[in-house]
């Protein structure tokens, strides 16, 4: 029997995202976790709707919601406001999990892994690092590697204070573009199913039911992370965070990529088969290419 993925992120959601006056044309939704607020639900619908005037939310009670620390509730919401509600055409970065190596991430993976000797999101030691056993943590990009040409466009490099080992490597590999985590909060952290909210007290945010059971939900990083100078810059944090709401939260949420191609099967067939190939495509090949050096 042939298991097939959703062909986006609505399948899980039990909160859902309405104009006032359309209650019948969903314009998003997401799937309640722990740590998530009223507050928080604003801040989310301000980047994936552009609302031209002020706006509260109201309850299927027709009762405000306060802009507050109150626990988020599932349910629908409906945007009240005098103003035009639109989508957001913004489109978030394809993206899968990234285990690229080559000559130019060699030293961007030594740098995170003596910074953080653990993963920063469950706050597990490597607890035998110390004699080069590194086994199920792995140094991650937060900016995927793969788009480095964007990171150029957009000029985020003036976010950081820490060069690469090599200036051949790019910015793009400096320490402050990773995080070092344990695998499996890798896949859910380059899947968008967590993310982490700097302006709200670096918050660790899931967005689905999967992340929300590893008990990670509503945690905040720890304190001598956010300490360390070498740490990521939080508009990188914050990227990646609007990334996440994008991909999860903006009508009915992108794709879900399979990532698991036993030996043997027909990796490119399925690629080209499912859902966004030509922008699935591009980042495999130039996520290699940037690994190696060949730079696309």
């Amino acid at each position: 029997m042939s298991i097939i993925n959703p062909s986006d992120r609505s399948a899980w959601r039990d909160t859902f995202i309405y104009a006032s006056d359309d209650r019948d044309t969903e314009l998003g939704g997401l799937y309640v976790t722990e740590g998530m607020t009223n507050a928080n639900l604003y801040s989310m619908v301000e980047i994936f709707c552009i609302i031209s005037d002020a706006f509260d939310l109201q309850d299927d009670r027709e009762q405000l919601v306060e802009r507050d620390e109150g626990s988020l509730r599932a349910g629908n919401y409906y945007i009240v406001t005098n103003g035009t509600i639109e989508v957001t055409n913004e489109v978030p970065l394809v993206r899968t999990i990234s285990l690229q190596s080559g000559t130019r991430v060699a030293s961007f993976r030594t740098a995170v892994r003596e910074r953080d000797r653990r993963c920063i999101i469950t706050g597990r030691p490597a607890v035998i690092a110390g004699v080069g056993f590194w086994t199920v943590f792995q140094a991650t990009h937060i900016f995927p590697l793969a788009y480095e040409r964007d990171w150029n466009d957009s000029g985020f490099s003036h976010w950081f204070t820490v060069p690469p080992a090599s200036e051949s490597d790019g910015y793009i590999n400096s320490v402050q573009n990773g995080v070092f985590l344990a695998a499996v909060m890798h896949s859910l952290f380059d899947s968008y199913q967590i993310s982490i909210n700097p302006n709200d007290n670096h918050k660790i945010v899931c967005f689905t039911p999967l992340a929300s059971s590893y008990g990670i939900a509503g945690r905040q990083l720890d304190q001598l992370f956010l300490d360390d100078p070498l740490r990521p810059p939080d508009p990188l944090f914050r990227w990646h965070f609007r990334q996440a709401v994008l991909v999860n939260m903006k009508g009915a949420g992108e794709p879900c990529f399979e990532t698991d191609f036993p030996p043997g099967s027909d990796m490119m067939g399925e690629i080209m088969s499912g859902p966004k190939a030509g922008e699935r495509m591009e980042f495999e090949l130039f996520g290699r290419l940037n690994a190696m050096g060949a730079r696309a």
